[in-house]
């Protein structure tokens, strides 16, 4: 039973990013056909830092569910927002300093991605 609640909460998670993912993918590719391939490689460079993050903190956080495993529950939420947030400004460092990232390209994918997973669940229907 509590690995069926963990395992629903995960697929809810990964459900969310799956549309983050497709949302973000499609507006890159409207960069790159619409300004080049620096432009696209910027905006699919946000599109990365905005999912991978989320990907990885519904992975840590949603290991352990259930009553019984109360301490185990909290202890993954904050170890995976901790992974979360440094893995968020490692993928900027990463993308400013080595891809020579375009500024505003990367921005609006990355907002885009948050747009998206804050807005998302109000669509989701809940069972």
């Amino acid at each position: 039973m509590i690995d069926n609640l963990a395992r629903r909460g995960r697929r809810s998670a990964y459900k969310l990013i799956m549309l983050q993912a497709a949302v973000t993918g499609l507006a890159s590719t409207v960069f790159f056909v619409m300004q080049g391939v620096n432009s696209g490689l910027s905006a699919l460079a946000g599109a990365v830092i905005a999912v991978i993050p989320n990907f990885v903190f519904a992975t840590l956080a949603f290991s352990h569910m259930g009553a019984s495993a109360t301490a185990k529950v909290l202890k993954s939420f904050y170890w995976g927002e901790a992974v979360k947030l440094l893995l968020t400004i490692v993928l900027f460092s990463i993308a400013f300093i080595y891809l020579k990232a375009a500024f505003m390209p990367l921005f609006v994918c990355y907002v885009l991605g948050l747009i998206v997973h804050w807005t998302a669940p109000l669509y989701f229907k809940q069972s």
